[in-house]
């Protein structure tokens, strides 16, 4: 007569479990137990790479486990995004980039190697600051009005700097001119850097550039701002910048942002740590405060508010493409 005794039988269970165990995807449970990797699609130096180190550095503390940068700058950011589309979604390999790695390209890109909501799982938009309208403290006007004016005198003789073809301060210009009926000529820089030091310069008459980059010029007469983005005005201005509704433009509300993403096919569990981890570390005070030093706003918003907010941004610059026949550098 075959059986198994009571001790067998412990044992074979035993070693069933543990072979699910090893078969079973990752779980929170022992994650991180090593260093995680944060591909950032940009150089060193630039908002992506700034808003991650603030917050790796935050989550390294939370879960006790080193996060490390892998700067992957090229193709706006493709180069990077589509490193991350091949890893391994472990939660070992995670990636911060900006609107436009996420939303702009792939309205901009027609053979675009990846896609952010079908290869991609979305963490959280990590912050937000809004575009300001600079222009050189010579230029002519000194109001959007007056701005307006000129340019609908002097049709495709004004200058608008951007950082580059398709990014957040171009786009904001195309949609400006759109909703004004104006044409301006789009001068693109490679970085929003030297856009700033030919605008100063008077190289170049009007720009859209992200607050925390202008703001400080703004204050020491190096530049003038018209008018900002956002949905109210902002303390780093002077009081009287008004916000573009204000100003008259409607439906020019832009906010540049930087987000967190894995490849797609995370452990639930893995996921959701992820996801809190990060909620928490950008609600922390010292992180906080260390993005509103440079004009930066925490959202820290779900994955699920993530995504939905994604299709709106996608779909708004498509039209705003296409409409302006924007085509890659």
């Amino acid at each position: 007569m075959f059986g198994i005794t009571r001790r067998g039988f412990a044992v074979a269970a035993i070693a069933a479990t543990a072979a699910l165990a090893a078969a079973a995807p990752v779980s929170a449970a022992g994650y991180p137990d090593r260093t995680v990797t944060v591909i950032v699609p940009f150089p060193p130096g630039g908002a992506s790479d700034q808003t991650a180190r603030h917050l790796t550095a935050k989550m390294t503390e939370l879960l006790g486990q080193q996060h490390i940068i892998d700067n992957r700058g090229g193709a706006n950011g493709s180069l990077g995004a589509g490193l991350l589309k091949q890893a391994k979604p472990d939660g070992y390999t995670l990636l911060v980039g900006s609107i436009g790695v996420f939303a702009i390209n792939p309205a901009l890109f027609k053979d675009l190697r990846y896609d952010p909501l079908a290869d991609f799982d979305l963490l959280t938009i990590a912050v937000r600051t809004p575009n300001v309208l600079v222009a050189n403290p010579n230029f002519p006007a000194n109001n959007v009005a007056e701005l307006i004016a000129h340019m609908k005198k002097n049709p495709d003789k004004v200058s608008f700097a951007s950082s580059g073809t398709g990014s957040s301060d171009h786009l904001t210009a195309a949609l400006f001119m759109q909703k004004t009926g104006t044409l301006g000529v789009h001068v693109p820089y490679k970085g929003g850097g030297p856009a700033i030091s030919d605008l100063i310069g008077g190289h170049a008459d009007v720009s859209f550039q992200n607050l925390g980059a202008i703001a400080q010029h703004v204050k020491a007469g190096k530049l003038k701002a018209l008018a900002v983005t956002a949905d109210k005005r902002n303390a780093a201005l002077p009081d009287s910048v008004p916000t573009m509704a204000e100003a008259g433009v409607k439906e020019v509300e832009v906010y540049s942002w930087q987000a967190a993403a894995a490849p797609k096919g995370l452990p639930a569990d893995v996921r959701k740590t992820l996801a809190d981890t990060m909620t928490k570390a950008l609600n922390s005070p010292d992180v906080k405060q260390k993005f509103n030093d440079v004009g930066f706003d925490v959202v820290a918003n779900t994955p699920a508010q993530f995504e939905t907010f994604l299709k709106a941004e996608i779909a708004r610059w498509k039209t705003v493409i296409d409409t302006g026949n924007i085509k890659p550098e």
